[in-house]
């Protein structure tokens, strides 16, 4: 049975206090073994989150690939999983746009936690230019592949990818659940392809744009949808617990 994951990306926000303020809430949570929740505060928090951290997973918003080196200000997989995190995103639409990285550096980042103890969530998506002018499969495949690019079939199971359409990124707009689901089926479609049906069946795939309590009962109910990548709505405490409790009831059904 495939994981439902609901991930909560900080991205540059937070504070001390909203450390304390939400690991507290999240502690008094009795998460069932099928459901992950995972924070990802800003780095300079992470060993504090960890540390209070009882019932969620937490993981990094990004790192360098190198092992080591004179790579002022950077990361690597190994200091992250030395202070216990257990996932990294990687590929973010917000790091492809704004930080120029492309599918080469994700590849290599990709295959980077491989020994490290991480689960890498793999950002996938397309613009509202790609998405209008109809070739936003061809995106997505293009970057599961390349993404995807350096690793063996069972290297391949242990990777989770993440579905963030950037038209729906911070702007409240959110795909529809059939949309969703569209590029969710193409996702595992692929990973069929690259690592056989029985890594893409059990390999956790998630929304991430613009996930809310609102919406997300309905989003995680079907049928490749596994939890979500949650934006602003994971700097809400009551928001992000209630997208938690909706992760809940679908498994309930």
């Amino acid at each position: 049975m495939r994981d439902l994951i609901v991930a909560g990306n900080w991205k540059m926000n937070g504070s001390q206090q909203f450390v304390d303020e939400m690991l507290s809430a999240l502690n008094q949570v009795d998460f069932s073994e099928s459901i992950k929740a995972v924070v990802f505060p800003p780095s300079v928090y992470l060993y504090e989150a960890i540390q209070q951290a009882k019932t969620v997973k937490v993981g990094a918003q990004n790192f360098f690939h190198e092992k080591s080196g004179a790579y002022t200000g950077e990361l690597s997989a190994s200091m992250l999983s030395d202070v216990g995190c257990e996932y990294v995103i990687l590929g973010h639409s917000e790091r492809r746009a704004i930080f120029c990285e492309d599918d080469n550096l994700v590849a290599k980042k990709v295959v980077a936690t491989l020994g490290s103890r991480l689960t890498p969530i793999l950002c996938v998506g397309e613009t509202l230019e790609d998405r209008e002018g109809g070739g936003y499969s061809d995106v997505i495949a293009t970057q599961v592949k390349a993404g995807l690019s350096l690793l063996s079939a069972d290297q391949i199971s242990n990777v989770v990818i993440a579905y963030e359409p950037v038209w729906a990124i911070g702007t409240g707009k959110t795909a529809s659940p059939l949309q969703a689901q569209e590029v969710h089926k193409l996702i595992r479609d692929l990973v069929t392809e690259l690592a056989g049906k029985e890594v893409s069946v059990n390999m956790s795939v998630l929304y991430g744009g613009s996930v809310n309590a609102a919406n997300a009962q309905e989003l995680f109910s079907q049928p490749d949808i596994d939890g979500g990548l949650v934006g602003g709505a994971s700097l809400k405490v009551d928001e992000f617990l209630a997208i938690c409790s909706a992760a809940a009831e679908v498994l309930k059904r």
